[in-house]
């Protein structure tokens, strides 16, 4: 588990897209897009169905690894608004049994706006709690330090003299953005305007080395906001291409 220190909070990351959250024994994850596959064969393009198995396989190891029993998932749970009834029958098995066993919180996305909670769990727009804000997409605007998805931020790093894409967290004072956990799932370039637009700077996006947070600070335009606290940005280590 690699340590990530957010809005006073601590976190593990404990997947290349999750989080664990110790104080509330919790595991966040963002972008699942459950049924992506399914969608794009009823558009004509045929891609192996086996994503929602292979995604909600990964997210019952994690939960297995962390011992978690609260999972909130923030947002685009299924990829399209037809997805959740169209889940594949052994997927939805599986679901099931772990929306029994634990408290699952289904957080809407702009995907999914109508996620309905078929399989299990409560389903929420946001949820606040011990000073969070849990949501779909960021806001430049919240009042409370918010951890979000949406936006699938990746980032290309050398790696031996090659170039190598990796999903990555974008953490800013105010904002800490999910990649995406989902199996099929694109992603954006962690520099990107649209995400300065939401966390503006000082921001960097984090990848999760072995027991260790890499960092590579964003060329965001800085952003003052009241009563920061700083310590959240108090981890070590600039990152060197020996490093990745």
């Amino acid at each position: 588990m690699v340590p990530l220190l957010f809005a006073k909070h601590h976190f593990d990351i404990v997947a290349p897209a999750a989080l664990y959250w110790p104080a509330k024994n919790a595991l966040l994850v963002a972008d699942l897009h459950l049924e992506k596959a399914s969608f794009y064969a009823r558009q004509g393009q045929m891609l192996p169905p086996y994503d929602s198995q292979a995604t909600l396989s990964a997210l019952a190891d994690l939960i297995d690894i962390t011992g978690a029993a609260t999972v909130f998932c923030l947002g685009d749970n299924y990829h399209d608004g037809g997805g959740e009834a169209r889940l594949e029958p052994e997927a939805a098995k599986r679901l099931a049994a772990m929306t029994t066993a634990l408290e699952w919180i289904w957080i809407t996305g702009n995907h999914d706006r109508d996620v309905a909670g078929l399989w299990g769990g409560s389903v929420v727009d946001e949820w606040a709690g011990e000073g969070l804000a849990l949501r779909h997409e960021a806001t430049a605007g919240s009042h409370l330090p918010e951890i979000s998805g949406h936006y699938h931020p990746k980032i290309r790093i050398a790696v031996r003299g090659h170039h190598v894409l990796r999903r990555c967290f974008v953490r800013g004072y105010h904002h800490l953005i999910l990649p995406a956990f989902g199996s099929l799932t694109g992603g954006m370039a962690a520099h990107d305007p649209a995400i300065e637009a939401c966390v503006g700077g000082p921001a960097e996006a984090i990848i999760g080395l072995k027991d260790k947070p890499v960092r590579f600070p964003l060329p965001f335009a800085n952003r003052v906001i009241e009563k920061v606290d700083n310590r959240q940005f108090a981890l070590p280590l600039v990152p060197q291409a020996s490093d990745c």
